[in-house]
């Protein structure tokens, strides 16, 4: 079962990443040690897609090198 946006977002803030806002349902997280800020689209009660889960574990992992 795929998870939540609200999910994914949930843990890139507990990853110490910062929303710094978006257009229309589009978030942007930026992090000090991540070169490429993560965008996440949808609405948060949205199943999330397969690339969006793999894009978040990635930066998750970048983060804590």
């Amino acid at each position: 079962m795929p998870k939540k946006i609200k999910q994914l977002i949930k843990d890139l803030e507990q990853a110490g990443f910062k929303n710094r806002g978006g257009k229309g349902s589009h978030r942007n997280f930026v992090h000090s040690k991540v070169y490429k800020p993560i965008t996440i689209s949808g609405k948060t009660n949205d199943d999330a897609k397969k690339y969006q889960e793999k894009a978040v574990l990635n930066a998750i992992k970048e983060s804590q090198k």
